[in-house]
């Protein structure tokens, strides 16, 4: 293989270089290019006995695994759509999405076994294109998909693509589709990494990338994927810790991975000694994305890994801004500036384009990229104004064009007419030694409309207690000005996050707008 012109896209370093590590399993059985490129062949075939034709769509609900992998790379060169569903959601939810997509074709685990049964009872599928991972009543063996299909691969080969579901954090998700591309898939494969150059990751080049987020969600998967495309093996996690993300950093000499600030958060509370126990060296490009991380967090990540963490903002519907770890501390709290081929404005609510550093809603667009929320299209046209597209964040824009978030239009506070945006209040409590996740949002006052609650999931051996509940309001008081006091703070015991660290908020918020009876720990 030359160094000059590195191979690129999965099929043809399969091809040219078979041994060569393209997975470590969550329990370390490591999976080679050829062996991934001969099951990806079986399902495909496998796909075509099931009569599944070009635009068809399939979906799953999987565990971190070589074959979640293999049925993204097999849905992509067979010309269908693929979601791999959030196997958390219960039976309903999932049977919405099924129905929604119009599936032909579902494949899910022993794991998930009880919704999965429920889901297809609702969504109707028929039995035949069931397919499972263990036994799971009502559906066939998995084997009976791939058995005696050629590794070699199919005739008439097309492009097909991932349809992901917005999380659904505010109402129902809906599935971002694109037109298939006209395009052969190894063509787009060598094509994949063009995302990575942005953040000066080359082809080969000594890369390992860890996955330590769920494949279901859609920047991790389409990471993952296109580590493969860009020659590098991919080391999974399926149940995140931290301690276990670092001893397979160490171990495999990990240099990047898709991160988001909770796993920041959760690694800054190890011990000490625990930290130190394990080489990160190896660390080249350590990105994060998907949720707000406070300055306070990534300054100590700084101190800790060094100038490795780059961050980005974007949305799964197209386009986004990036920031290097050098212009972050030159503008500390920013997401960066557009990328390249990206635009991002300002609109006020008239739609009015703001001036520099006022606050609005955030629109972007990706080229001639387009989208629309399948079998919505009244939600796609209210996404959208002057070409661009928003997914309801606010923020604003620097004298030096660098974009900042203030937080999501539908978690803002408004307390006696004031704006009070939570994420900024969250990173404050984020930093108390006792805390080990919070979130902030507003509940009903009789006076000033809302007024700001704060529910705090403690770190493992601190008791919930008013001695402290008192230590993180006097921590929070001398820190922020007194109208982004909460007034009041709750306990849980976890905190409805998804492993991607995806805050359904509404879960927490809901019941105080619903008048329901609460206990103050």
């Amino acid at each position: 293989m030359s160094d000059a012109s590195p191979t690129t896209g999965f099929w043809a370093i399969a091809q040219q270089d078979p041994d060569r590590l393209a997975i470590a399993e969550p329990n370390y059985d490591e999976i080679s290019f050829g062996q991934l490129f001969e099951l990806v062949n079986r399902i495909s075939h496998g796909f075509r006995a099931q009569g599944l034709e070009r635009g068809d769509h399939i979906a799953t609900t999987l565990p971190n695994s070589t074959l979640q992998i293999a049925l993204g790379l097999a849905a992509f060169q067979s010309g269908l759509y693929i979601t791999t569903i959030n196997w958390h959601l219960v039976g309903p939810e999932i049977a919405y999405i099924l129905r929604d997509a119009e599936t032909r074709l579902f494949v899910t685990h022993e794991l998930f076994a009880e919704e999965s049964r429920r889901a297809v009872d609702e969504a109707g599928l028929g039995r035949e294109r069931l397919f499972s991972v263990g036994e799971v009543q009502g559906f066939r063996p998995w084997s009976e998909l791939i058995d005696g299909q050629p590794t070699t691969r199919p005739d008439d080969l097309q492009a097909g693509s991932f349809m992901f579901y917005t999380s659904g954090t505010t109402g129902r998700p809906k599935g971002v589709r694109r037109d298939l591309p006209d395009a052969h898939p190894d063509d787009l494969g060598k094509m994949a990494g063009m995302l990575f150059l942005m953040f000066g990751i080359k082809p080969h080049d000594g890369h390992v990338e860890i996955t330590q987020a769920p494949l279901y969600h859609t920047a991790v998967n389409n990471w993952t994927i296109t580590a493969l495309h860009w020659g590098h093996p991919v080391v999974l996690m399926d149940k995140w810790t931290p301690e276990a993300a670092l001893e397979r950093i160490e171990k495999y000499g990990v240099t990047y991975s898709h991160m988001v600030p909770t796993m920041f958060n959760r690694m800054l509370k190890l011990p000490d000694e625990v930290r130190k126990k394990y080489d990160v060296s190896s660390l080249r490009v350590m990105i994060h994305a998907a949720a707000p991380c406070s300055v306070e967090t990534k300054w100590k990540m700084f101190d800790w890994w060094g100038d490795v963490i780059w961050e980005y903002y974007a949305a799964t519907e197209g386009g986004g801004t990036i920031v290097s770890p050098q212009e972050w501390r030159e503008n500390p709290g920013t997401v960066g500036r557009p990328w390249p081929n990206s635009e991002v404005v300002i609109f006020d609510d008239d739609g009015n384009e703001v001036p520099t550093g006022a606050s609005g809603t955030i629109y972007m667009r990706m080229g001639g990229s387009e989208f629309k929320y399948y079998k919505d299209e009244d939600k796609t046209d209210k996404a959208r104004r002057k070409g661009f597209f928003t997914v309801g964040d606010i923020g604003y824009f620097n004298e030096a064009g660098y974009l900042f978030l203030n937080d999501r239009a539908n978690d803002m506070i408004i307390a006696g007419g004031v704006n009070i945006y939570p994420a900024e209040i969250e990173g404050v409590l984020q930093q108390h030694e006792h805390v080990q996740d919070v979130a902030v949002f507003g509940v009903p006052n009789e006076d000033a409309g809302e007024e700001i609650k704060a529910v705090v999931e403690l770190v493992p051996g601190i008791d919930a207690s008013e001695d402290v509940k008192a230590d993180i309001i006097d921590y929070y008081q001398g820190r922020m000005a007194k109208q982004k006091w909460p007034r009041s703070v709750d306990f849980t015991n976890e905190m409805p996050r998804d492993p991607s660290g995806k805050l359904y908020k509404r879960k927490l918020r809901d019941p105080y707008w619903e008048g329901h009876d609460r206990a103050i720990v």
